[in-house]
């Protein structure tokens, strides 16, 4: 009965009095508190994004399902990437030359990263899921180069897509301002007549 009633009285107290002992409290060994990870931003990078894409993360011009949206706070609900539609088992590009920093799962979905040299300090990193990585870390790649296929299950897309992701640091950035205009702006190829010569 003794040790029951020691139990209770140790869950009796309050809660709030544990969420509330504020920047003063002390860990048992009188080590303060470590400081909360800082949140992550999505306000726009102090540098600006060049224009090192060379290719887009599909072949041709995928269509882009939903943009970048980012939130308003950390915190809130956004969309801090750009999705691409694909078929399952699509190539996925690298759209600028770089280096593998990670080509692994994450919460089940294949996830493959590549930092880009020469876009600043820290550099421009982005990020492709879901994709069946070909790659792994610490690879070179150059632009256009396969970094594995899109995953057929994992998508958060009504149908299949690429979540293509740009970031410095912390900062989220939109990927698409990433690509130069002749490429984001490219539609299908016209022939155009040559000058002084008669049409056929």
């Amino acid at each position: 009965m003794r040790t029951k009633r020691y139990a209770h009285l140790v869950w009796a107290v309050p809660l709030g009095l544990l969420l509330t002992a504020g920047p003063s409290a002390r860990h048992a060994d009188g080590a303060p508190p470590a400081a909360p990870p800082p949140a992550p931003s999505v306000a726009p990078s102090a540098a600006p994004v060049p224009s090192a894409g060379r290719s887009w993360p599909l072949a041709g011009r995928p269509a882009v399902l939903r943009a970048w949206d980012p939130p308003p706070t950390p915190y809130a609900r956004g969309h801090r990437g750009v999705d691409l539609a694909a078929r399952p088992s699509a190539p996925v590009l690298a759209v600028a030359a770089g280096r593998v920093t990670f080509a692994g799962r994450v919460a089940g979905r294949g996830v493959v990263s590549v930092d880009l040299p020469g876009t600043g300090e820290p550099p421009l990193r982005t990020t492709y899921e879901p994709v069946f990585a070909s790659v792994r870390t610490g690879d070179e790649v150059a632009a256009g180069e396969v970094l594995g296929t899109v995953e057929p299950t994992g998508s958060h897309c009504p149908v299949t897509c690429v979540h293509w992701g740009l970031r410095r640091d912390g900062t989220y950035l939109d990927p698409l301002s990433l690509l130069p205009p002749w490429l984001l702006n490219a539609g299908p190829s016209v022939l155009l007549p040559v000058l002084g010569t008669p049409p056929p």
